[in-house]
C-alpha cells in the first residue's frame, strides 16, 4: 500500500493517536502523519502511507490555511478553551470593524512568536508541554514565521459585550502557532484572549472537500477500494518545481546520479523534482554543496517503475 490518505482528523485525538489507529485499520505499519495538530482541532491530516512516508516533511513545510474562533475578555494556560482562566478583563468599549481589521492587519507578513508553553517544542531536550505539566515555566526561544492572509469571517460592523468572539481566516507558514496569533490579537486590542475555536481547512494540496473520516475509511478497506482514494505521493510535490528527465537520465536518476543544473534553475536554491515525462517522482535534488553546477540527490523516492 502506498499513497497519501487525506484524513479529517476528529477532536479528541492527537496526530499519533491518529496513526496509531490507521495502522489498524490499513493493517500496514509504515503509516506517518505530516504534522502535529492539537487534540482540539478537527480538519485537514495528511496521512502518508508506504513509500510517501519519504515526502511527508514536504508537506509538513508546505503552507497551511486555518479557520478559527478568537475569544477576547480571558486568556488561558494552553491559549485555547481546554485551558484554565489565567486572566480576565471585561470589554469594557465597542470594538469597531476598522480597527479589528487594522489589528489583523498589522499581523500579515512576517511576524514573530514565542511558542506556548503547552507546545511540542523541545527547549533543553524536553518539550515544553512536558515543563508546564510540572508547573515549570523555562525561557522559549522565539521564532519567525508568515502570515499570508488573514481574512475576517464575522460580518459584524461592531463588536461588544463582556466577551467578544469572533471567526477568521488564515494562511501561513509552518510553524505557525494559531493559538498563539489569538492571543497577539487580544493583546492589540488591549485584552487578554485565546482562541476558542480551530479547524484546519488546508495543508499543501489537501482540502476539507478531499478529506475521509475514520468511518469512510473502514468502509473502503472492507470493500477493497481503498486504493481509489490514496492520492499518488506526487499529490505532496506539487507545489515544487519540476525538472523534466528522459528515459535515459531517468536510470542514472534511480541510481543517485549527480545531475548538471539546467539554466533556468540556477536562481532557484529549495528542493526540485525531478521527474519523468509521465508525470512519476523519481527523486528530490537540491544544489550540490560543494561542486557549483551540480544538483545531488536528497532522497531517492523510487529506485524501480512501480
Amino acid at each position: 500500500m502506498e499513497g497519501i490518505l487525506p484524513l479529517f482528523k476528529p477532536a479528541g485525538l492527537t496526530s499519533h493517536d491518529c496513526v496509531f489507529k490507521l495502522r489498524k485499520i490499513l493493517k500496514t505499519k509504515k503509516v506517518g502523519h505530516t504534522g502535529t495538530l492539537d487534540p482540539d482541532v478537527t480538519g485537514v491530516l495528511p496521512i502518508c502511507i508506504g513509500k510517501a512516508t519519504k515526502v511527508a516533511e514536504y508537506i509538513t513545510d508546505a503552507g497551511k490555511a486555518y479557520v478559527g474562533e478568537v475569544t477576547i475578555g480571558f486568556s488561558t494556560t494552553t491559549e485555547d478553551a481546554s485551558g484554565e482562566v489565567v486572566e480576565s478583563k471585561k470589554v469594557d468599549r465597542i470594538i469597531s470593524r476598522e480597527e479589528m481589521m487594522k489589528v489583523l492587519q498589522s499581523l500579515t507578513g512576517e511576524i514573530e512568536q514565542t511558542p506556548p508553553m503547552y507546545s511540542a517544542v523541545k527547549v533543553g531536550g524536553v518539550r515544553l508541554y512536558e515543563y508546564a505539566r510540572k508547573g515549570i515555566e523555562v525561557e522559549r526561544p522565539s521564532r519567525k514565521v508568515t502570515i499570508y492572509d488573514i481574512e475576517m469571517l464575522d460580518e459584524r460592523e461592531q463588536f461588544q459585550g463582556e466577551t467578544i468572539s469572533f471567526r477568521f481566516k488564515v494562511s501561513c507558514s509552518k510553524g505557525t502557532y494559531i493559538r498563539t496569533l489569538a492571543v497577539m490579537i487580544g493583546e492589540l486590542l488591549g485584552f487578554p484572549a485565546h482562541m476558542s475555536n480551530l479547524q484546519r481547512v488546508q495543508s499543501a494540496a489537501f482540502s476539507l472537500e478531499d478529506c475521509l473520516t475514520f468511518e469512510e475509511i473502514e468502509k473502503h478497506m472492507e470493500a477493497g477500494t481503498i486504493s481509489s482514494v490514496l492520492r499518488p505521493l506526487e499529490t505532496a510535490l506539487s507545489h515544487l518545481p519540476k525538472l523534466l528527465i528522459n528515459d535515459k537520465v531517468a536510470e542514472k536518476v534511480k541510481n543517485g546520479a549527480l545531475l548538471q543544473i539546467p539554466e533556468h534553475f540556477k536562481t532557484s536554491n529549495g528542493p526540485i523534482i525531478a521527474e519523468t515525462e509521465d508525470g512519476l517522482a523519481l527523486a528530490i535534488y537540491s544544489k550540490h554543496p560543494n561542486k557549483p553546477g551540480l544538483l545531488k540527490p536528497v532522497k531517492v523516492l523510487r529506485n524501480d517503475m512501480e
